[in-house]
């Protein structure tokens, strides 16, 4: 079953993938990469103006990365805004998605947040450095196969 924005985006030929709806009934759209920038200025002149929250998680060990966007319509008056869920997957071995800094402000840390904790690069981010993390950090810790540096098991303690 496809939503209203997908139906729009049908409508005007833009390229992206139906996810089906969430438990409180949002939309949520998969777009590739290469078309995000584009379709993110596109939902910006459509009126999704409001940037709820940005993240990203691994899909699956060795799999997909996942870079997740909650986009809100903010409007005068109106108390049930309209909201959409947009994933964009990246391989792992180069995960690069454009960034939406200069669409909406508040994915700044956002994104630097995800690319310290998953090693997403962010195309045309401004200041894409480690938030979280020392800088001499190696590796991704929220990756699924990532393997923390100096751990030791409980059971080799003795």
């Amino acid at each position: 079953m496809q939503g209203r924005l997908s139906v729009w985006l049908i409508k005007h030929g833009l390229v992206h993938r139906s996810l089906g709806f969430d438990y409180q009934g949002i939309e949520t759209l998969q777009i590739k990469p290469e078309d995000w920038h584009s379709i993110a200025v596109i939902l910006y002149v459509y009126g999704y103006n409001y940037l709820r929250s940005q993240c990203a998680y691994d899909v699956a060990p060795g799999g997909l990365l996942a870079s997740v966007y909650h986009l809100t319509r903010i409007e005068y008056g109106i108390d049930q805004p309209e909201e959409v869920c947009i994933k964009v997957f990246a391989p792992r071995r180069n995960p690069r998605i454009p960034s939406v800094f200069w669409i909406w402000k508040s994915a700044d840390f956002q994104e630097r947040e995800s690319y310290d904790m998953l090693g997403i690069s962010y195309n045309n981010h401004p200041r894409l450095k480690r938030i979280l993390m020392p800088e001499s950090w190696i590796g991704w810790p929220l990756r699924k196969d990532y393997i923390a540096p100096n751990f030791y098991e409980i059971q080799d303690a003795h």
